[in-house]
């Protein structure tokens, strides 16, 4: 980089640069959307700390064949593609092409205006990247997917069950779900991480379909030194029963639709119980459970009695209260017809150029001798652009101060130019008072950058020297012969050369880099080539991935021998066009001013 300089700068910013590809070992990259307008029409945002679940299936992934064994090369990164993000994944199907991968989102994700994340996949060699006992939230503290693993705790916490006669049946909501058939029970041992306390909280979530109305089954239940916490159907209705001293209960407004998935959960903290159905409250009651401390039941009552007959799937106790849109997030995020997520197009480093553009792939191939050549361009390069810019500045400041001589100059009126010829018989007025001569000679500032200017000011010093001598001869009038004019005419023109030299100076360079940039990258070019048709003979191999790459590195030169003649092409024709302008216009001036002195004193 150090030995392009500025070329390798705007080689970086040409437009077929692509977004930076996370990792040049992974084959394949997917763009994941939270559609944002989708929840908010739906009443509900992405909370602060969410869990996605990622349906990959033939409709929006067409590369299982693809995937590592296991899904082993799956990454999942955040919009920046540098940040990696904790997942797991709960089924992989590469025969009927289906995956279930749950992603915790980033804590920004909610305030992005457009939230997305990246899939990786497509690396045969990666390691195992999941991260189930990270990716869950730390007030999540018991998670049963009830996956081919069976009925096991996937957070950090390892809440697994002491006792589980249910079954693990396909057809879940998610991948496979608990089955019971009103008789079986799973028990969940008290622990420490499992206390549900009011004063911080808690919150048990599940997936539930019923196939037939219940009689009075149990879901979950819990109880502690005074009180107990019943989650039941009975017949299509679903209920919370709260027992402390009295019972009070929540019933659901509207039945469960028999043979279609429901999300329930129930929150609670110091000062009520709420419960949700397919995330909408359903009900509360204004009373605060005390600490709930037993073992606790899924699908039957703490006897075995009140069984449950039907599926659940994802079930969830929080260590806190969720609020609503947190509830609401995760029944769309979860849901069977979620749309909460929009999957983008596959796409690899060269269709969209990721990780490297193939401009940036030849220039990692460019030979060191290429790289010499490279580094002189770069130099003439920064070189040239130097005289242009400067230049331009001169012969614009220039150009701008002849003019302005040229209209004061132009004010002087033939009264003027008459003076030059009065007798000065009072001896107070003589030559060196002439408006013509004089009227600039002694405000040299007011045209500091001004090429005529100081062409006129030789002028008139060696008309002056000139008047002198006739004026010192007795009674003689100021004329002066033809060969006086022609001598002082030859003075303003050798101030005119030297004007022009100064105006023309380091344009030389422009002229080398013109001629001499393509020169040198074509130079790099028959090198680089050399050095790769070497290299091919000394291996023998022969094919268009052998020579391709040496071919398009040692190419790069001459790209950057075009890079340095082109715009110097340009500016050398523009500062050209300038100078001979403010040329043409000293040429002018030197025959109005001589042809003026020449009409007066000859």
């Amino acid at each position: 980089m150090k030995r392009c300089g500025l070329l390798l700068v705007i080689l970086m910013i040409i437009p077929s640069m692509a977004s930076a590809w996370w990792n040049a070992d992974w084959g394949y990259k997917k763009k994941i959307t939270l559609d944002t307008q989708k929840l908010k029409q739906d009443g509900a945002t992405v909370p602060a700390s969410a869990f996605a679940l990622i349906r990959l299936h033939t409709g929006n992934f067409a590369y299982f064949a693809d995937l590592a064994d296991k899904g082993k090369d799956i990454r999942i990164l955040a919009a920046d593609e540098q940040t990696p993000l904790k997942f797991y994944i709960e089924k992989l199907d590469v025969i009927n092409e289906m995956a279930l991968i749950w992603v915790k989102l980033p804590a920004d994700e909610a305030a992005a205006e457009e939230p997305f994340i990246w899939l990786y996949y497509g690396n045969p060699e990666a390691v195992d990247a999941q991260d189930a006992a990270g990716a869950y939230d730390v007030n999540q503290v018991l998670s049963y997917q009830f996956g081919n693993g069976g009925v096991k705790d996937m957070t950090a916490y390892g809440n697994n069950p002491s006792e589980v006669t249910s079954t693990i049946g396909e057809g879940g909501l998610i991948a496979e779900a608990a089955v019971f058939n009103g008789s079986q029970i799973i028990h969940v041992p008290a622990t420490p991480s499992l206390q549900m306390s009011p004063q911080s909280g808690w919150t048990v979530s599940t997936w539930l379909k019923i196939d037939k109305a219940q009689t009075n089954s149990v879901i979950f239940q819990r109880s502690g030194p005074a009180d107990k916490v019943d989650l039941s159907i009975l017949g299509e209705t679903l209920y919370v029963e709260v027992e402390a001293g009295t019972k009070q209960e929540i019933k659901a407004p509207t039945p469960l639709t028999l043979g279609a998935w429901h999300y329930v959960a129930v929150t609670a903290n110091s000062g009520a119980l709420e419960l949700y159905v397919d995330g909408v409250s359903a009900g509360s009651l204004g009373v605060a459970t005390r600490e709930l401390t037993s073992n606790m039941t899924i699908g039957a009552d703490e006897t075995g009695a009140r069984g449950f007959t039907g599926l659940l799937d994802d079930f969830s106790v929080y260590k806190t209260a969720l609020d609503a849109n947190a509830i609401k997030f995760d029944a769309l995020m979860q849901g069977p017809s979620s749309t909460a997520l929009t999957y983008g197009d596959d796409s690899t480093p060269d269709s969209e150029g990721g990780g490297e553009s193939l401009i940036m792939g030849s220039i990692k191939n460019v030979t060191p001798d290429g790289w010499v050549i490279i580094g002189i361009l770069g130099v003439m390069f920064v070189i040239s652009w130097m005289v242009m810019i400067v230049k331009a500045i001169v012969l614009n400041r220039v150009h701008n101060q002849n003019k302005k001589f040229e209209q004061a100059y132009g004010q002087l009126g033939a009264q003027d130019i008459a003076k030059l010829n009065k007798e000065d018989d009072e001896g107070d007025e003589d030559f060196d008072e002439s408006p013509l001569l004089l009227s600039f000679t002694q405000t040299h500032g007011a045209f500091p950058g001004s090429s005529i200017y100081r062409i006129y000011h030789i002028g008139v010093e060696e008309m002056n020297r000139r008047l002198k001598k006739v004026e010192e001869s007795a009674g003689s009038r100021q004329v002066l012969s033809p060969q006086a004019m022609n001598a002082v005419r030859a003075t303003m023109d050798a101030t005119l050369t030297r004007e022009l030299q100064k105006l023309n100076s380091q344009m030389v360079l422009l002229t080398i880099a013109i001629s001499g940039g393509p020169f040198l990258g074509l130079l790099g070019t028959v090198i680089g080539v050399m050095i790769t048709f070497a290299a091919i003979a000394v291996s023998g191999e022969v094919n268009v991935n052998a020579i391709a790459p040496g071919i398009a590195g040692a190419l790069t030169a001459t790209v950057a021998g075009l890079i340095v003649a082109i715009p110097c092409l340009f500016g050398y024709n523009y500062l050209g066009g300038r100078i001979k302008e403010i040329t043409a216009d000293m040429h002018v001036f030197i025959d109005e001013f001589v042809a003026k002195l020449t009409e007066e004193h000859t």
